[in-house]
């Protein structure tokens, strides 16, 4: 047996996971205390020089994705996502939270760098992509499930819808690109901080995740899927037990008795790690089984469509949160 070992978690999805064991996240009582008026403890994230107020909805994406509001894709369009983002901020802020760009806020969310950038794809990154098979059983017998396209690849890594990465690069023949080929994508790095967590809200009827520190102040707001069925929708205080990044997924066919295949096949199957996975790039068991919080290998389904249990967030969202969880970590469910 490999060195690598198993954590068995049953979850929402009916499946069980397997990952590469982490090591545990400092907690905020292990980390040294920083001084009140230590920047990066008081200030707005992030701590840069100010550039101009954002002056449209794309622009205003770009930038609340940077401070961890995320508002789902980016897609240059006020939808309920980018407005619910928007109202986070505006609290953060001590502002009205209108959810829209009025003149309080266009003077609060200034630019921390051009909104737009370029990427150049890499001949190890179309090596990469590989064709998602439509079925568990060839899923199953792949040892990874990464990105499918070159479209889906430079969506998620720049939170990114694929329509509005067509409209942003009009000429760009999607299906015939080769290494060295250039692209406008938003200018969205991975996002950090050096605030601590204190706790996770999920609040169900608004779809909305939020990590707080200790005092409210929100670290990361993200659209979350909730389960479909109102009776696997915990509410109260749960906390988070377990943490793996990268992980497996094991398909339960018991799970899935509306599928041909699930009853075909009679047996569970291991499927492989990667953005494909059912379960994405990340999984964070809580303290109540079956439940926990993961990626998708959809993120444009993520807040408007409903999961068998879980809470699912994409992918760049939940390795977000991935970096600010610790085990004990308390998560607040909300009506």
């Amino acid at each position: 047996m490999s060195s690598r070992l198993l954590l068995l978690l049953s979850f929402g999805l009916g499946g069980v996971l397997s990952a590469q064991t982490p090591p545990e996240p400092l907690r905020p009582e292990d980390t040294p205390a920083q001084p009140a008026n230590d920047p990066a403890v008081s200030a707005a994230e992030p701590a840069v020089p100010p550039g101009p107020p954002v002056a449209s909805w794309t622009e205003a994406q770009v930038e609340l994705h940077r401070r961890g509001f995320s508002c789902g894709s980016i897609d240059g369009v006020r939808g309920p996502q980018s407005a619910g983002a928007m109202m986070a901020f505006q609290r953060n802020e001590g502002l009205n939270p209108t959810g829209d760009l009025d003149p309080a806020t266009r003077a609060r969310l200034l630019l921390t760098a051009p909104p737009l950038t370029d990427h150049t794809f890499t001949t190890e990154e179309f090596a990469r992509l590989e064709p998602v098979p439509a079925t568990w059983l060839g899923k199953s017998q792949r040892p990874a499930l990464p990105h499918a396209t070159a479209l889906e690849l430079v969506a998620e890594r720049y939170h990114a819808s694929p329509n509005f990465l067509r409209r942003l690069n009009p000429d760009t023949n999607w299906d015939d690109l080769l290494p060295g080929a250039v692209i406008k994508v938003p200018a969205v790095p991975p996002f950090a901080t050096t605030l601590k967590a204190a706790r996770i809200h999920i609040r169900l009827a608004e779809h909305v995740l939020e990590v707080t520190t200790e005092e409210g102040r929100v670290i990361l707001h993200c659209p979350v899927s909730i389960a479909r069925d109102v009776e696997k929708r915990p509410v109260g205080e749960l906390r988070v037990t377990v943490i793996a990044p990268n992980p497996d997924y094991t398909f339960d066919p018991a799970v899935f008795p509306e599928s041909a295949e699930a009853r075909e096949l009679g047996r569970k199957l291991i499927i492989p790690p990667g953005p494909n996975n059912p379960v994405g790039l990340a999984w964070i068991g809580l303290d109540r089984p079956g439940y926990g919080l993961h990626g998708t290998p959809d993120p444009e389904k993520v807040g408007r469509t409903e999961s068998h249990g879980c809470f699912r967030l994409a992918n760049w969202d939940a390795v977000a949160l991935l970096a600010l969880v610790w085990v004990g970590l308390p998560v607040v469910v909300e009506p």
